[in-house]
């Protein structure tokens, strides 16, 4: 009676605990946003041109205010007569609660701005860092869109226009990425399962896991030891819910094949405990080092995802471990109704006890591997065992001709006009601007140089290809103000400042001021892209071959052999290949992408090899257990036919909340979620069914060189 009390005290003790943490960490939810920043020049390191040339640029300004450009564009030529009814809208637009001047004595609205055809007029607002951005640039549209005469039109832009916008297009992380991967996960889940209970239990798993995981990143950022973003938020949602799902679904089936050979549930548990906690904890490590290889990244954005995604995949192994296992224990085989598995002490069931024993024999001496077997799984196992080097040869060469489309993918960085995918007025306003403008106003290049090399500094800023005019930053009376022995030189682009024509001029710019004045510093909009995209690319270099080295230490140690690893390895880097290829030539030819964000290569690759490594890890472990067994090739074809049905469902788990992330209109999160989902489903399909199978089948028992299982003569 006391063990029985335990029994049912001790899982629903682990359980009131993980409720309480996700009662504490739900509501933070909403929260997340106090401790969020979307602004790329908080990404960059502080070692970077354009971070240094912005600090210094701030000295020059009392004020942080943010600008927002507003501009109004007319189907006819706007008289010198009509100027004076945009003057009064400049005075509306600067009633606007929230403005405020950039310097003592300036207006809050500079403008109106007329442009030289007559067909435009433009306003720089600045927006107060202490007022809420939103309500702002809300109030602005709201007197355009109430004050200006027909035919003309109004859109506010700028850096306080885009800002607005894309944490207008973030707004639906929280809610709507959250229930469209929810949603699919339960779908999967009664498929697979064909239970009602059992998708709840496994849900629940996941949701605990994440509300707890939220309250730690919220707790971390609010102290300032990570840095959180709207995509590091996204990313972290997806990656808890698919990777707290895999590992339940892997607990699951073993839990599943046990309570067929044990009467007691208690007793399933721990068998089943015992054959899914090496895996699971080796598949979490994986990732989670995978992930805190991005520490070694320069842009901070990279650096703190590596964390807080590592945080997420801690608390998806602590809630698939603990928690599920006492929701298993409370529920029983109730979990599975109405489809309980039967005790069935004399087998005919049709997958491998944990004690060793067959489910049935084909009457032979030599086990084939396929005893017992039967489905889709086995028959695919029988179609490896029979054609191995065929299928190898046939699935490396469709991997390799993937990968091909590599050298049309175009990750050197996009406009921030092309990172909403829905209909923007900033992006809107952005293209009028350049069509009755410098498209480069309101985002102007700045450039710090000391105050001896002034003159030859603004000389060459004035010469520039792509600069239409500079300006030293003067004070009333018309000299320049100098801080700190420097002076401020602004200068209008010709091209938007997000273009790549005028990332162009930024490097030739800082080339010329390299030999005119090698002190000088170039800041701005357009300098932070340069820089950014530039140490993506270096980050690129860096990460993938520790990435790599780590994983493999991870396999070494796991298997106890160095073979298989180096092929495991090779496979996932060779299927990351592959998917990046097929979508770049999917986001050239059929989404119609302009390009890449710099970060979306490195992203891809971590989650990738570190999630593609997981079902290499979910395979190979069984294939071990059953190769010390009854031999390598019949191990290697067992492996693969009772693993078959839950490692394809995890992924097809986890392809599916990554799509998810392209519910969220931003390019990045809308690439990263095809790349992903994608890559994840090939490697699902083809590598670890296939290609790894047949191969190591080749190979033998010299699949685990230099371990014994390697040298030991097996019954094959």
């Amino acid at each position: 009676m006391k063990n029985r009390r335990l029994r049912v005290l001790l899982p629903a003790v682990v359980v009131l605990i993980w409720l309480l943490g996700a009662a504490v960490g739900g509501p933070t939810f909403g929260r997340l946003e106090e401790v969020s920043s979307n602004d790329p020049a908080s990404f960059l390191p502080a070692s970077a041109e354009s971070t240094e040339a912005g600090e210094l640029q701030q000295r020059f300004s009392d004020s942080d205010a943010a600008p927002a450009v507003i501009v109004a564009e007319s189907e006819a030529v706007i008289s010198p007569q009509e100027l004076g009814s945009y003057a009064e809208l400049g005075a509306a637009l600067g009633e606007v609660e929230g403005l405020e001047p950039p310097a003592e004595g300036a207006p809050a609205v500079a403008g109106p701005i007329p442009s030289e055809d007559g067909l435009a007029v433009q306003y720089i607002a600045f927006v107060s860092p202490d007022a809420e951005l939103a309500d702002v640039v809300g109030e602005l549209r709201a007197v355009l869109d109430d004050d200006l005469p027909d035919g003309v039109t109004g859109y506010v832009t700028g850096p306080a226009g885009f800002t607005n916008d894309l944490v207008a297009a973030f707004g639906g992380i929280d809610g709507i990425l959250l229930g469209v991967a929810l949603g699919a996960v339960f779908v999967i889940l009664l498929a697979v399962y064909r239970s009602v209970v059992l998708p709840f239990l496994v849900l629940l798993t996941s949701v605990f896991a994440l509300a707890t995981a939220i309250l730690v990143v919220f707790g971390f950022a609010k102290l300032d030891w990570i840095q959180l973003s709207g995509q590091s938020q996204g990313i972290l949602s997806i990656l808890v819910i698919g990777a707290a799902t895999d590992y339940a679904l892997l607990l699951v089936a073993r839990f599943r094949e046990a309570l067929a050979e044990h009467e007691n549930t208690w007793d399933a548990l721990r068998v089943a405990y015992r054959g899914s906690v090496e895996p699971i904890l080796a598949s979490g490590a994986t990732v989670i080092l995978g992930l805190l290889c991005l520490l070694f990244s320069d842009l901070n954005s990279n650096r703190s995802l590596g964390p807080i995604a590592a945080i997420g995949v801690v608390f998806s192994l602590g809630a698939a471990l603990p928690l599920l296992p006492a929701f298993l224990l409370l529920f029983g085989r109730g979990a599975f109704w109405p489809l309980r598995p039967h005790y069935e002490p004399e087998g005919g069931h049709d997958v491998v006890s944990s004690s060793g024993r067959h489910a049935a024999t084909t009457g032979t001496s030599a086990p084939t591997g396929l005893e017992g077997l039967k489905g889709v799984w086995a028959r695919v196992a029988l179609l490896v065992g029979r054609r191995h080097r065929a299928v190898w040869i046939t699935t490396l060469l469709v991997l390799v001709a993937g990968g091909l489309g590599l050298t049309q993918l175009q990750a050197n960085g996009v406009p921030q006009s092309a990172l909403i995918l829905t209909p923007s007025d900033a992006v809107d306003g952005q293209e009028a601007l350049g069509r009755h403008f410098d498209a480069g106003s309101g985002s102007p290049v700045y450039v710090v140089a000391p105050e001896a090399e002034q003159d030859a500094a603004l000389d060459v800023v004035t010469a520039e290809d792509g600069i239409s005019d500079a300006a030293l930053t003067a004070d009333p009376a018309g000299a320049a103000v100098v801080e700190d022995g420097r002076v401020l030189i602004s200068a209008t682009l010709e091209y938007q400042a997000d273009s790549a024509e005028a990332e162009d001029v930024v490097r030739d710019l800082r080339a010329a001021l390299d030999d005119a004045s090698p002190d000088a510093l170039v800041g701005g909009v357009t300098a932070v892209a340069v820089d950014t995209n530039d140490t993506a690319r270096a980050d690129l270099v860096k990460i993938i071959p520790i990435v790599l080295g780590v994983i493999l230490v991870v396999l070494v140690l796991l298997l106890r052999s160095v073979l298989a690893p180096v092929l495991l390895v090779a496979s996932v880097a060779l299927s990351n290949a592959t998917a990046l290829g097929v979508s770049a030539l999917m986001f050239d030819h059929v989404f119609g992408f302009e390009g890449a964000d710099a970060s979306v290569p490195l992203f891809a690759f971590v989650f990738l090899v570190a999630l593609g490594v997981d079902y290499n890890i979910f395979l190979m472990t069984r294939v071990r257990e059953e190769s010390l067994r009854i031999g390598t090739r019949p191990g290697i074809l067992r492996g693969l036919g009772v693993t078959g049905g839950v490692i394809t469902s995890a992924g097809v788990v986890l392809a599916a909340t990554f799509a998810a992330l392209g519910v969220i209109p931003i390019l990045f999160l809308a690439q990263i979620a095809f790349i992903v989902a994608f890559g994840v489903l090939l490697d699902t399909v083809l590598v670890r069914s296939l290609l790894i199978p047949a191969l190591a089948y080749d190979i033998g028992p010299r699949i685990w060189w230099p371990s014994t299982l390697g040298r030991v003569t097996s019954p094959e």
